[in-house]
């Protein structure tokens, strides 16, 4: 591990669905100003490999250092897989969690990476035996050093307070999309905020097209000299979310960044929060 780490920054770049395009956009990201980097093991959604190259061609230019970096990862279970797995399918979930790990570890050029995500529960309805056994592997590949955090996506509340009343370890993360129309997440929020876990939300500005339309956000928009898409992230920083964008736009990762110098007052936080479609 290194001697200097890199703080969890306020604000992650997401590399899924880049495709033959995810080298540039990683390194642009970088030289852009994100010094947080979202991917999974998962090549339906991902090119794990193709992040870890532009690792590497940022690091040759001199635009950041490994220890300058946030790297945040996924093991995903073979349902949510095509057929390009980074494990053996017939393994046991332990395994297949280490097997993708250590597969994580050579795309990205790296001996650890700041945080292991288990991708999504193996159910829709609870926190299963499978959950529990990759968690506690998980926790394994922590232990011995090669991640420093452990996160869980796409979960519901009755996930989380399962896990909880498991008596294991908590997430240091939980990273879900998020609903404007369902609160967004306010409930899992809400858990989040108790226990001290992060709150990671991805799909703010994709999952949300009614309040970037929406004329209260257009209006806090102009009164800020600020595009909505800058507006909605700046709010979920307020509300205590660390948000993932996707951007394939330069300009737009730059304005992503400046959303972190807005003010917005608590009644148009209030505001933004309550909006419905």
């Amino acid at each position: 591990m290194p001697t200097r780490l890199a703080p969890v920054p306020d604000f992650l770049y997401g590399t899924a669905w880049k495709e033959d395009r995810t080298q540039a956009l990683t390194e642009l990201a970088l030289r852009m100003g994100f010094r947080g980097i979202d991917t999974a093991n998962q090549r339906r959604h991902y090119v794990e490999a193709a992040v870890g190259q532009g690792l590497a061609a940022a690091y040759r230019a001199g635009v950041v250092t490994r220890a300058d970096l946030f790297l945040q990862t996924k093991f995903t279970y073979q349902p949510g897989q095509d057929h390009r797995l980074p494990y053996d399918p017939a393994a046991d979930v332990s395994t297949q969690v280490a097997q993708s790990m250590q597969s994580s570890l050579e795309h990205l050029g790296t001996d650890h990476v700041d945080s292991y995500v288990l991708h999504g529960p193996a159910s829709g309805y609870g926190w299963t035996d499978d959950d529990a056994e990759a968690w506690a592997a998980m926790v394994r590949e922590r232990d011995a050093g090669r991640t420093r955090l452990l996160g869980v996506s796409n979960v519901s509340l009755r996930h989380l307070a399962q896990l909880a009343a498991s008596g294991a370890e908590p997430p240091a993360f939980v990273q879900n999309r998020c609903f404007a129309r369902l609160g967004w997440d306010r409930a899992v929020r809400a858990f989040c905020a108790e226990r001290k876990i992060v709150y990671q939300g991805f799909s703010l500005l994709t999952a949300n097209p009614e309040v970037l339309g929406h004329p209260r956000v257009a209006d806090i928009a102009a009164r800020r000299k600020a595009t909505p898409a800058q507006i909605v992230f700046r709010f979920s920083q307020l509300i205590g979310m660390l948000p993932l964008t996707g951007t394939s736009d330069a300009e737009h990762m730059t304005q992503d960044l400046a959303s972190r110098g807005l003010s917005l007052s608590n009644d148009e936080v209030q505001a933004i929060e309550s909006l419905v479609a």
